[in-house]
């Protein structure tokens, strides 16, 4: 099986997939650490800050090591925000019936009333050594942009909209993730 976890710069992805490892003794793969090796080794000629253009170029390499993941039945949890809304269409549907993917997003509420805070965890897991600059604005659209993309590709939504209960999302996201009827 392998799990997507999706969601904004800033969510709590890499803690999420922490957790989940040790909840569910499952590995996890952080396309950040993926992004940083091609970068660093020159494979990947953009801007660290080139989305974009970073998905584009590691999604081709994700998917056929999520197909290899699949072919050996073995399983991974690969998070990052350089997996496709669109994923789906790149694997075949008894492929796509043994991934499940959920989203975390912040309501527009929940960032007002804590983006200080939610920056202050940046490095709650990896030690950024810097950690790009962030405008809330951006950050609003980038998480209204991502429930969007959600729903239009019916990818789960775990929505953080009052506090940031560390326990309850991980439980809703293993809930998912082990939800035979994803």
């Amino acid at each position: 099986m392998v799990y997507f976890l999706m969601g904004a710069s800033h969510t709590g992805k890499t803690l999420m997939a922490q957790r989940l490892l040790e909840r569910m003794y499952v590995p996890a793969f952080s396309l950040d650490h993926l992004k940083m090796g091609l970068l660093r080794a020159g494979m990947l000629p953009y801007s660290v800050e080139d989305d974009e253009a970073i998905e584009r170029g590691m999604w081709p390499i994700v998917r056929e090591l999520c197909k290899t993941v699949l072919e050996n039945r073995q399983n991974l949890l690969v998070e990052g925000c350089y997996i496709p809304f669109s994923w789906r269409q790149d694997f075949s549907a008894a492929e796509a019936s043994e991934i499940r993917a959920a989203c975390l997003v912040m309501t527009e509420s929940y960032i007002r009333r804590h983006f200080a805070e939610v920056l202050s965890h940046a490095n709650a897991i990896e030690r950024r050594k810097v950690d790009a600059f962030c405008p809330m604005e951006e950050f609003l659209a980038e998480n209204a942009r991502n429930a969007r993309l959600c729903r239009a590709h019916a990818i789960p939504i775990v929505e953080i909209s009052e506090t940031y209960e560390i326990e309850k999302i991980e439980e809703k996201l293993e809930a998912l993730f082990t939800s035979p009827h994803f």
